[in-house]
């Protein structure tokens, strides 16, 4: 399965707690953090809620 690399740019502090729920779900732990996933659609879904605060790396 393709797998999909994950960056977090901007801090969930301050954000909704659905919002920081999704980034700890995801995996992060700190900005700055890459983490690789399976590219499900659950997981683009989790990324489509949070997209402001993260991007897709090469």
């Amino acid at each position: 399965m393709e797998t999909i690399k994950i960056k977090l740019i901007k801090s969930p502090i301050g954000r909704t707690s659905k919002h920081k729920k999704t980034v700890k779900a995801l995996g992060f732990s700190k900005v700055g953090q890459v983490v690789e996933k399976q590219d499900t659609p659950q997981i683009r879904g989790m990324i489509s809620a949070i997209d402001y605060m993260v991007e897709i790396v090469d």
